[in-house]
Order: structure tokens, then C-alpha cells, then sequence
């Protein structure tokens, strides 16, 4: 078997079998087929697609590429959720307490994050003591125990991911359907899940601008589960504004807190309802979605999801007196009010270019070597649709220098005011379950 007559066949429209992407990922990975000839194959790939069994196949051979979790020896259907990144985008803190107060086992395993705010381990370790070093056996023994545990990343997960990602990155091949959903779907397998809920955001903040790409990204990796084993529905959501109100680590952690006694913003609340919601169903701890939210809703209200989180934050080395008293997370020396500049109604926020004035706060990495400061931040005090008057203020800044023009320039030029009155937006788009 020739790599020169895969690229070929490929880029004649042809079908890889099984046995061929399993020769192409296992010879890239150990390095005998080299970066140029994948290059051309992930670029005939973009321009000729892959079939639902080439996807399937991609999406284990890269599995099988590395180390896989094996969660067999916690009990219960192990639900995992997956979003495809945003802005203020809180979900994975208030879904992994909420759903494993209802008996659903949370076994996490979670990164860093470059862009506008850190990932759910920084925002983790905002509060004093938390850790993710835990080996595979504590690992296991946390969920047992409380039904829910938080680990970093394995190194060695699907590295022919890795490998075909940074090449995909620098040959203006990493908008293709196929290998996105590939990408995503191989780690999450590796995982160890049973069963998959798939937050896909559409909007100015989320990778994939319009429903119509989200659409067929979602419907990708559903079908890519389904295929291989996993029980896996996907959730189109709405990212043209941020998700809550906060952007920051810190900040977020305390909206968590809010959102698990059901008193935080109510576009995050509902979204975590939904995909709770769907979690719960799957790991057959209801026995339809509104009966999953009802449980939710109940140990929102009960206290329980809240004392949940304590106990996670508690078995993780974490200081689980900040449910009760947030004040002993990271504060900021400076609060600065942007104040709106003129009456009417908020017509527009652009998700990214809000995040990016965030991150440059401190709140986020633009490169790997970039340090976060976890108590900056913004605030929002008005989302798309709310009324406000000149004065009032749209966005409380959380930073640690008054030298804030720059991040001001950018808020007011992506906060929009209309005169006429404007609808909220649409939360969820539409739900993918084949």
C-alpha cells in the first residue's frame, strides 16, 4: 500500500476502506508518511468530503492512535458534554454538579483554553487549592464516591488528532466537516463516554457563524457517534451575544454558583436545563426529557446541586467554602462602569470582539506562554433587546490596571444601541438526535 495512490484515489472522489485510513493515520502518527503527502490528503479530503463509514473510520483509527480512558468500573451510563466553544460559555461548571445531583455519573476530563477566557480547568483553579492531578484510579473512585471528578487531559490522547490539526491549521484545511467532526469526536471516545451531548454554538462567538454550518457540523458528529457505539445527540445553540453575563474565570465560577441555586442569568440557566436535561435522559435517570428537567429544576431549588459542587471542589483539594461566600475568589483591584452613551434599546454584542476585550484584560491566552489573570473580567449589565438609558452602565470592567481605553474602544464599538425595540435572540436553534 502506496500513500501516493491513497491521495489518488482520494482526490478522484474515490471511498477509502477501512483498512486504508487505518494505514494513512497509523503511518502518520509514527512519522513514515510525511507531512507534505497528509497535507495533500487533507486537502483532497476538503474539496471531496468523506462518507458516514470514512468518518466513522477516521474517527477510530485516530482513537486507537493513543491512550483511551477505560471507565468501565464506574457505575451507571457515563454521559459526557462537549460545546464547541464560546464566550461565557459556563455550562461545563453548573451541568457537572446539576446532573450528578440527580445520580448521573461526571467523569470530566478537561483542558486549558486559548482565546477569550481559560478553559474549565482555569476557571477550576480560580478557586484556592482545586486540582486535576489525580491519577486513573482516584479518578474513578471521585465519581464512585460522588458522582462527579474532573481530570486534565491525557498526553497521549489521540495524538494523531494532534498531529493532523497543527498541519490542518497552516494548509487552510481546518474548515472541513469531515475532519472537524473527526477531531472532536476522537477525543471524546477516547474519553470513555457511553453517551455524548453535543453543545454546538452558531453565532458572531462560535466557530461555525451560520446555523446552516452548525447544522451540518452537529448532524457530522451525531451520526460519527451513532456509528461507533455512542448514544449521541447534538444541541444547536445561539452564540452571537456571550452565553450569561460574566467573561472571566473567576467571575464565571460565581455565575456558576448563582446558576446552581437557579438565580443566575436565565439564557444560561435555560441552555443547562436543556442539555441537563438530555444528559439525564441518556444515562436513563428519566424516563422522558421533561421528567429530566423537573429532577433538575428540583435539586436547583432543594439546595442539593449546590452542595454537590461543594463536595467536587472538596475531594479536588478545592476551598468548597466559596459556594457560600464567593468573596474568597480571585477579586480585582479595579471596577470601572462602561456607561451607555445615549438611550435605546441593545440591538447587538458581538460575541467574539466582546471576548476578545475580555482577553485582553488578562482574562485569557492569546499563545500558549500567555499567563491568566483569574480575577479580570467583564461584566454584562444589558443583553440584546434590554432597554437602556444614556448613563447606565452596559459592561462593569473587573481589571487589574486603569489603563482600560483600548478594551472601552472595543466594548462600545460591538455593544450596539437602536432606537426601536429589538427581540431577544433565539437560545436554541434546533436539536440533532440521527
Amino acid at each position: 500500500m502506496r500513500m501516493v495512490d491513497l491521495i489518488e484515489k482520494k482526490r478522484d472522489g474515490h471511498v477509502l476502506t477501512t483498512e486504508e485510513i487505518n494505514f494513512i493515520v497509523d503511518g502518520f502518527t509514527n512519522g513514515s508518511i510525511p507531512d507534505y503527502q497528509m497535507s495533500a490528503l487533507s486537502m483532497a479530503i476538503f474539496f471531496k468530503g468523506m462518507t458516514e463509514q470514512e468518518r466513522a473510520d477516521l474517527t477510530m483509527a485516530m482513537v486507537n492512535s493513543g491512550d483511551t480512558i477505560d471507565l468501565a468500573d464506574i457505575e451507571g451510563i457515563k454521559v459526557d458534554k462537549h460545546s464547541t466553544g464560546g464566550v461565557g460559555d459556563t455550562t461545563t461548571l453548573v451541568l457537572g454538579p446539576l446532573v450528578a445531583a440527580v445520580d448521573v455519573p461526571v467523569a470530566k476530563m478537561s483542558g486549558r483554553g486559548l482565546g477569550h477566557t481559560g478553559g474549565t480547568i482555569d476557571k477550576l483553579e480560580a478557586i484556592e487549592g482545586f486540582h486535576v492531578e489525580i491519577d486513573n484510579q482516584e479518578f474513578i473512585d471521585l465519581v464512585n464516591k460522588n458522582k462527579i471528578a474532573v481530570i486534565g487531559q491525557s498526553g497521549n490522547l489521540t495524538p494523531a488528532d494532534k498531529k493532523l490539526y497543527a498541519l490542518r491549521d497552516v494548509t487552510a484545511t481546518v474548515d472541513s466537516i469531515p475532519l472537524i467532526a473527526s477531531s472532536i469526536m476522537s477525543k471524546k471516545i477516547a474519553a470513555g463516554a457511553d453517551a455524548i451531548v453535543l453543545d454546538v454554538k452558531t453565532g458572531a462567538g462560535a466557530f461555525m457563524k451560520s446555523f446552516d454550518d452548525a447544522k451540518e457540523l452537529a448532524g457530522a458528529m451525531v451520526r460519527i457517534g451513532n456509528n461507533v457505539g455512542r448514544n449521541t445527540m447534538a444541541v444547536i445553540s445561539d452564540m452571537s451575544q456571550p452565553l450569561g453575563y460574566a467573561i472571566g474565570n473567576a467571575l464565571e465560577v460565581q455565575e456558576a454558583i448563582d446558576t446552581l441555586q437557579g438565580k443566575g442569568p436565565k439564557d444560561l440557566e435555560e441552555l443547562c436545563l436543556v442539555l441537563g436535561s438530555q444528559m439525564v435522559f441518556l444515562a436513563g435517570k428519566a424516563e422522558s426529557l421533561e421528567d429530566a428537567r423537573e429532577k433538575l429544576i428540583e435539586v436547583m431549588n432543594n439546595g442539593k446541586a449546590l452542595e454537590k459542587f461543594k463536595v467536587f471542589l472538596e475531594a479536588q483539594g478545592g476551598d468548597g467554602s466559596i459556594v457560600h461566600d464567593p468573596s474568597k475568589l480571585p477579586q480585582a483591584k479595579y471596577v470601572i462602569e462602561v456607561e451607555a452613551k445615549e438611550d435605546g434599546y441593545v440591538s447587538e454584542i458581538v460575541a467574539d470582539e466582546i471576548g476578545t476585550a475580555a482577553m485582553i484584560l488578562g482574562a485569557g491566552r492569546a499563545t500558549k506562554e500567555s499567563e491568566i489573570d483569574l480575577a479580570v473580567g467583564l461584566m454584562l449589565r444589558k443583553k440584546v433587546g434590554d432597554k437602556v438609558a444614556k448613563g447606565e452602565s452596559l459592561v462593569t470592567m473587573y481589571t487589574n490596571t486603569e489603563d482600560v481605553e483600548k478594551v472601552k474602544e472595543i466594548i462600545y464599538a460591538n455593544m450596539k444601541i437602536s432606537k426601536e425595540e429589538v427581540a431577544e435572540p433565539v437560545l436554541v436553534h434546533g436539536v440533532i438526535t440521527e
